[in-house]
């Protein structure tokens, strides 16, 4: 039982509590570099590597810290981290640098860190608060590299650098732009809240009955027998209303 537990801990960033599609976190970042798959990996790869390191040294420390200032705190903390991932990459990716830009130093002050430092690695340990920091981190990298390899694809014409649709159809360009991020990412929120229902067997509406579609369920057979059930029963039902007897 223990060992499920610390596995729903890695899990439960994927889907269940995914921090951009169930949790609504991070969503500056999430629209503004997935116009490129290399840009969402490189922006979700760092967002993990903070998020571990961050969650691993918030719990050990988590006791010590007092509560007044344990914001301040938290982002002195990851602020350490995102300085030594920025050079990192600066040294042996500067393509990577140029195009996350302001992006990659704002993780310091980026919701799902500072979220998961305050909701869990201050109350976890710290074996659990790795685990967290791994699935939400992966989480939050394989949404980004979805959006933005469909952004990529439909909006370019390109994958990873490998030119797929040539000149035989015309890109989307407005993929690429504001619009097309929120297209995208609304669609992507859509499915992942269809999954969710769908594994917690949450029932659909039902229109058996229905001929094509009625406003406000007028049509709708289960509205009629509801109707009907109200109805009160006529015991003469050969003789109409108004007839003499």
């Amino acid at each position: 039982m223990k060992k499920q537990g610390k596995l729903q801990y890695l899990t439960n960033g994927l889907l269940k509590e995914n921090p951009v599609l169930r949790l609504v976190l991070g969503t500056c970042p999430t629209l503004a570099v997935t116009t490129l798959a290399v840009n969402g990996i490189g922006m979700g790869l760092s967002a993990t590597v903070v998020l571990i390191c961050s969650n691993l040294v918030i719990s050990l420390l988590r006791n010590f810290i007092p509560k007044q200032v344990r914001i301040p705190a938290y982002i002195t903390i990851i602020a350490g981290f995102v300085t030594i991932v920025q050079l990192f990459i600066k040294a042996f990716f500067p393509d990577i640098d140029s195009a996350l830009g302001i992006f990659l130093p704002l993780i310091v002050v980026n919701c799902i860190i500072l979220g998961r430092a305050e909701m869990f690695a201050s109350k976890h340990g710290p074996i659990e608060s790795v685990l967290d920091g791994v699935g939400m981190g992966l989480g939050f990298t394989v949404v980004l590299f979805i959006m933005a390899s469909i952004r990529e694809i439909i909006g370019s014409g390109t994958w990873m650098g490998i030119v797929l649709t040539a000149d035989a159809i015309t890109p989307m360009g407005i993929l690429k732009m504001a619009p097309g991020g929120f297209f995208v990412f609304g669609c992507l929120m859509a499915l992942a809240n269809w999954l969710s229902d769908r594994k917690r067997g949450k029932p659909a509406v039902s229109t058996a009955g229905c001929a094509g579609g009625c406003a406000g369920c007028a049509g709708c057979a289960q509205h009629a027998e509801g109707a009907d059930a109200e109805a009160p029963q006529n015991d003469h039902p050969h003789v109409e209303k108004g007839e003499d007897k």
